[in-house]
C-alpha cells in the first residue's frame, strides 16, 4: 500500500504543477488593454443548415461597433434555407458576402474547404472567425479582437462560451469543460506555447493563412479548422490572447448526451495530430488527472485515508482559485461551486470518448 501512496502523491503533484502554472491566465488582468485600432476585418462563419441560427444571431455581428469590416457567410451545401436567408439578409446589407459552395466529389462535406473558398472571397486582409450559432456578448467584440492585432501579432484567441441553461447539468458540464478546455489553451498560450484556438472566436491574419498554405498540411482531416490551423501556425511570437469580457462570444449549447458525445468524440480525435510536445503535455496534464483519482479512492480504504483527503483538499484549494478566477474573466462563476463533482463527471467522459474513438473515428463536421 505504500508504493500507492508513493504513485498517489507523485501523481498529485504533476496534476498540482499544471494548476499552479494555470494562475499566471487565470490571475492576469487587462491592465495592459491594447489601444482600439479601425482595422479592416472580414468576419468569416461557415454555414451548414444554419437558417434559424442565422436569423438569430447575424443581425448581432452585422451591428458591431466597427468602422470598416465586412462579414463573408458560406453557405456550405446546405439543404435547408440557409441561401434564402443569406440573399435576404444581403438585399438589406450590402456588407454581407455570401459564398455558396456545393458538394465537390474530392472536398465532400469538408469545412475547411468550404472555408478556404471564404477566405479567398474576402477583402479584408484581417479575419475574424465564429460560428454560425455564435452570438458576440457585445458590439465591441470585433472592435476588441481586432485591437490585439499588432506588428508580430498575426493570431488572437479569444474565448468562445456557451449560453446557460438554467436547471440542466449537461449544460453546467458543457460549459465547465468549455471553461476547462479554455484555461488550459489561454494558459499554454501564455507560457509560450499555443497549441489550440476555438473556431467560435478565433482571429488571424489573411497572410498568416497563405504563408501556412492554408489547411494544406490537414486538408484529409475532416476536423480542426480551427485547433490544427493554431498548432501548426501559432508561436510565442505572434499569438495574442483576448479575455476581455466584451470580447467573448457564446453559442447554442447541444442538449441531449449523445449530440454532445458525439461532438466532442470529432474533437479530441484531432488531438493525436498536435505537435508532439503538445500531446505529451496534454496527455501527462490528463493520465496524472484521471490515475489521480484512481489512487485516491483506493487509499480511502487504506490507513493512509487521511493523507488522500489532506492531499485532495490541497488541490481543490488550488483548482478552486484557478476555476474562480477564471469563472469571472469569462463570466462563468455559477460554476465554481459544482467544479469538484463536475470534474469527475468530465473525466468519465473524457475516459469514455477516448475508448470510443479507439474503436472508431468519427468522419464529417456535420
Amino acid at each position: 500500500m505504500l508504493a500507492f501512496l508513493t504513485a498517489f502523491v507523485i501523481l498529485g503533484l504533476i496534476n498540482l504543477c499544471y494548476y499552479l502554472g494555470f494562475f499566471k491566465f487565470a490571475f492576469a488582468t487587462n491592465d495592459s488593454q491594447p489601444a482600439y485600432k479601425d482595422l479592416p476585418v472580414s468576419v468569416i462563419i461557415c454555414a451548414k443548415n444554419e437558417a434559424e441560427n442565422l436569423k438569430n444571431f447575424l443581425p448581432d455581428i452585422l451591428s458591431q461597433d466597427h468602422p470598416d469590416f465586412e462579414v463573408v457567410v458560406i453557405n456550405d451545401a446546405s439543404v435547408d434555407e440557409t441561401l434564402e436567408v443569406l440573399e435576404d439578409f444581403q438585399n438589406r446589407d450590402a456588407r454581407l458576402k455570401i459564398v455558396d459552395v456545393q458538394n465537390n466529389e474530392a472536398f465532400w462535406a469538408n469545412k475547411k474547404y468550404a472555408i478556404t473558398l471564404g477566405i479567398k472571397k474576402a477583402k479584408k486582409p484581417y479575419l475574424l472567425f465564429t460560428d454560425a450559432d455564435c452570438r458576440p456578448e457585445t458590439n465591441q467584440w470585433l472592435k476588441e479582437m481586432s485591437a490585439h492585432f499588432e506588428d508580430q501579432k498575426s493570431i488572437v484567441l479569444g474565448y468562445g462560451g456557451y449560453f446557460i441553461q438554467n436547471r440542466s447539468l449537461l449544460n453546467k458540464l458543457i460549459r465547465f469543460e468549455t471553461l476547462f478546455t479554455a484555461i488550459q489553451y489561454f494558459s499554454y498560450a501564455s507560457w509560450g506555447r499555443p497549441y489550440m484556438g476555438v473556431g467560435r472566436n478565433l482571429a488571424y491574419t489573411s497572410e498568416e493563412f497563405f504563408s501556412q498554405n492554408g489547411f494544406a498540411t490537414h486538408l484529409h482531416i475532416k476536423s480542426g479548422d480551427d485547433d490544427l490551423f493554431v498548432n501548426r501556425a501559432a508561436n510565442k511570437l505572434n499569438t495574442a490572447l483576448c479575455f476581455s469580457a466584451v470580447g467573448i462570444t457564446r453559442s447554442v449549447p447541444k442538449t441531449d448526451m449523445k449530440s454532445w458525445f458525439r461532438q466532442k468524440r470529432r474533437h479530441a480525435s484531432i488531438a493525436s495530430h498536435y505537435k508532439m510536445e503538445h500531446r505529451f503535455m496534454l496527455g501527462l496534464f490528463y493520465t496524472s488527472q484521471l490515475l489521480f483519482w484512481i489512487f485516491f479512492f483506493i487509499l480511502l480504504f487504506s490507513p493512509f485515508w487521511q493523507v488522500a483527503l489532506v492531499f485532495l483538499a490541497v488541490r481543490w484549494i488550488v483548482q478552486g482559485l484557478v476555476f474562480y478566477k477564471a469563472g469571472k474573466l469569462f463570466g462563468e462563476t455559477d460554476l465554481f461551486w459544482s467544479f469538484p463533482f463536475l470534474e469527475l463527471f468530465l473525466i468519465k467522459a473524457q475516459l469514455a470518448i477516448f475508448i470510443a474513438n479507439l474503436i472508431s473515428k468519427p468522419t464529417h463536421w456535420k
